[in-house]
């Protein structure tokens, strides 16, 4: 597994993975009327900006095949999103990619996500502690059921 920053050119690929995954993992905590509008949405404008600042890594194997990317907003020190492959979770992936999101982060600050239902669990395994449950305000127009985490870098 070798890792780099994402870029600009790399959005059309990553959505497509974040797209497979609502699908295909979101999906067990989340209703089919909740998970086609998300699933549906186009890549959100910060995207493109965060990627150019250098806030994306990408995992991929060592042909170059997508198995998962994170990305990070360092205005907020924020955990913006971490998504992998499904066929290639429990690898250690999401951890790895987790460390290097982290190393990009503020040490002075607390760092924070608003993580899916599903993902509650493997977040608190890397250090974050759950908060309150939130209402996410998700482009699409639906508000997804999510769960505010925070944790010391």
């Amino acid at each position: 597994m070798r890792f780099r920053t994402g870029t600009t050119d790399d959005v059309a690929t990553l959505w497509a993975l974040r797209t497979r995954c609502v699908r295909e993992t979101c999906s067990s905590h989340y209703p089919p009327e909740v998970i086609a509008p998300w699933s549906a949405s186009p890549p959100p404008v910060q995207y493109e900006r965060l990627l150019a600042q250098g806030g994306c890594v990408v995992a991929e194997d060592g042909r170059g095949t997508l198995l998962g990317f994170g990305v990070f907003d360092a205005a907020g020190n924020e955990v913006d999103a971490l998504f992998v492959d499904p066929d290639r979770g429990g690898q250690g992936i999401g951890q790895a990619l987790m460390q290097r999101l982290l190393a990009l982060a503020d040490p002075a600050r607390e760092v924070v996500l608003s993580a899916s239902l599903n993902a509650v669990p493997f977040y608190q395994r890397q250090g974050f502690i759950a908060g309150a449950e939130e209402a996410y305000p998700h482009p699409s127009g639906v508000a997804l059921a999510s769960v505010r985490m925070h944790r010391a870098v």
